[in-house]
């Protein structure tokens, strides 16, 4: 088993031993099994999802680092939300408003890669909600 802890500004959102732990670093997917070998990374905006037995669960994180040393995963995180607290209607509504704003800016305006980044959580966000158990 693997202890996991996922832990943003606000909270410890997960405290657990699980199977698996799986999201998306600056290198792409990866997954963490017990003996996985030692590393750290930047974890990008999108889904991390964790087994315990038969249950998996989701989550939408707009990025942080992970951890990994002898079976103990840490997740630091800017924000993580479960599946099944997601508001998709509010989500869906910050992505209409990124496109829109993106659609008024130009890539060299500050503000450009901020509503990027917006539109990928509002994404990520959507995604996972519909991942509910």
């Amino acid at each position: 088993m693997l202890s996991l802890e996922i832990i943003t500004p606000e909270k410890t959102v997960v405290k657990d031993e699980v199977d698996v732990v799986e999201a998306t670093g600056a290198e792409g997917e990866f997954g963490i099994m017990p003996g996985h070998t030692q590393f750290l990374t930047v974890l990008k905006v999108g889904e991390i999802r964790y087994r315990k037995g038969n249950e998996t669960v989701y989550l939408a994180s707009s990025g942080g680092f992970a951890e990994v040393v002898e079976d103990k995963v840490t997740l630091l995180l800017d924000t993580a939300e479960r599946a099944q607290d997601i508001d998709v209607a509010r989500a869906k509504k910050a992505m209409e408003r990124a496109e829109e704003l993106l659609k008024s800016l130009t890539y060299d305006q500050a503000e450009y890669k901020l509503m990027e980044m917006a539109l990928l959580r509002a994404i990520a966000r959507i995604g996972v909600a519909g991942k509910k158990l």
